[in-house]
């Protein structure tokens, strides 16, 4: 999709995709859910934002008293810096402003605070108490200024550059933070990733997973014609400001407790998924083992079995449902990313799942807990 040489990264024009309100509002309130005190005395930062329109600002303003919070912090890329700008002009809320810089606004990032001051003296704390600053420099969430930022932060939230994905959740875990970002699906596989989620840092948000999630694009954007037809029969229809299109594989990643990652996954026995289940690869099958790796394939989530303990390779989807309490993460074929013990000499240069001399997809290696 979009560059990923993470040595020559710079934002891409295609990483500009802005999150609907409706996904940021499911997702956080899953959180909130599990836990009603989740943002409480928090201090929260939004990178990778534009503070005057984005719907995480927006949000987390409306929400500020609501949720707790001790301060809001959203930081914006300056658009001299930024290719996916297609043309800049800054709002009359900078220009009538006394702060305004007629160079700054455009090589300068912005940043955007929200904290206990009642700056309208309303007697309320929300979007119109934001307090707003030109950033020393042009707003790179790698530079020391926004790291900075970061360290101050409890909780990250944002829906980064996506050819920027893996150096972004790396500069949050490095921070130690807890974090909500919003990636595509395929991210799980990354070699940067992967680990994070076996060892349980990181894993996939409660909301959009196997859905169509709808982001506004600048006017200009190229758009296929599917993406732009599904957006609008989904009620995102172009208008003056913004083009829409839909992304099948993005997904929430985040290391903040929800619920539903908790929900056991239901499952028949070995015998019983091979005589009822509905896939023709299972019934009257069974499950077969891989010419790589000494684990079953098993092809289809609901078709895992509930009395197999040993290893299991199964879809990535998997993780749209998966229950640590259930099962244990050993592994994924990608990138070879699999214990040792685990492989079975195979023909020279072939990485992917083979079963029977056919290679099948990628795989993540699983093995149910004996407590489970």
């Amino acid at each position: 999709m979009a560059n990923e040489n993470l040595n020559s990264a710079r934002w891409s024009s295609y990483d500009e995709f802005y999150t609907q309100w409706a996904d940021i509002e499911r997702e956080m309130n899953a959180y909130l859910e599990y836990d009603p005190d989740v943002f409480r005395d928090k201090v929260i930062l939004l990178p990778c934002d534009d503070p005057e329109w984005s719907n995480f600002t927006k949000f987390f303003a409306l929400h500020f008293m609501d949720f707790g919070l001790k301060k809001l912090i959203s930081t914006s890329f300056a658009p001299d810096s930024n290719p996916a700008t297609f043309s800049y002009e800054p709002t009359l809320f900078e220009l009538n402003d006394p702060a305004f810089d007629p160079t700054k606004t455009h090589a300068n990032g912005r940043m955007f605070v929200l904290d206990s001051t009642d700056v309208s003296g309303d007697g309320l704390v929300n979007i119109d108490d934001l307090q707003w600053s030109y950033l020393a420099g042009d707003g790179d969430f790698r530079s020391a200024e926004v790291t900075a930022l970061r360290d101050e932060a409890d909780i990250v939230i944002t829906n980064p550059p996506f050819s920027l994905f893996r150096e972004f959740v790396q500069w949050v875990v490095d921070g130690s933070k807890q974090l909500s970002v919003i990636g595509s699906s395929n991210a799980v596989t990354y070699r940067e990733v992967f680990p994070l989620i076996r060892e349980n840092r990181l894993w996939k948000g409660a909301t959009g997973n196997n859905t169509d999630m709808v982001f506004a694009v600048p006017k200009g954007t190229e758009i296929k014609d599917a993406d732009r037809q599904k957006a609008e029969r989904l009620g995102y229809p172009s208008n003056g400001e913004y083009d829409y299109t839909r992304l099948g594989n993005s997904c929430w990643f985040t290391n903040i407790e929800h619920g539903r990652r908790h929900e056991p996954l239901q499952s028949m026995s070995q015998a019983d998924n091979t005589k009822f289940s509905r896939h023709k690869e299972v019934k009257g099958i069974g499950y077969r083992r891989y010419d790589n790796f000494d684990a079953v394939d098993v092809g289809f989530v609901d078709a895992i079995p509930s009395d197999y303990a040993g290893v299991m390779g199964v879809p990535i989807s998997f993780l749209d449902r998966y229950n640590p309490d259930q099962f244990d993460i050993v592994g994924m074929s990608a990138y070879g990313q699999v214990l040792p013990e685990l492989k079975v000499p195979f023909k020279q240069g072939h990485h992917r799942p083979y079963v029977g001399g056919e290679a099948v997809y990628q795989r993540i290696f699983i093995r149910r807990k004996a407590s489970a």
